[in-house]
């Protein structure tokens, strides 16, 4: 199976995911296993560009917290998913230039 397909696969995923629970209310969940997920993804991904790639590099780790308060957790999950989407998109157009590369060779 590609890595590539399968960490893009689970990114949407957590996306969806993370919309379920943000629907429920930011009370009622811990953001802990959606940050280490989303972390776990993100180093899978790295694993895919060269060392001094610039794009893979705006990536950070989500720090590992889980906050009491619900705007706080609301921050947390906003921050995942808009990294997840963004992470999404690098993947995407980078499996584009893989396929064009084949082609060529």
């Amino acid at each position: 199976m590609n890595l590539r397909e399968s960490i893009i696969r689970m990114l949407k995923q957590l996306q969806v995911d993370t919309q379920v629970l943000h629907q429920q209310g930011a009370g009622y969940y811990s953001c802990t296993p959606m940050v280490r997920r989303y972390n776990k993804l993100l180093g899978q991904a790295r694993t895919l560009f060269a060392p001094d790639d610039g794009l893979i590099s705006t990536f950070e780790d989500a720090a590992e917290n889980d906050p009491k308060d619900p705007s706080e957790k609301m921050k947390v999950v906003q921050a995942i998913r808009l990294e997840s989407g963004q992470l999404i998109t690098l993947l995407e157009s980078t499996r584009d230039d893989d396929k064009a590369q084949g082609a060529a060779t």
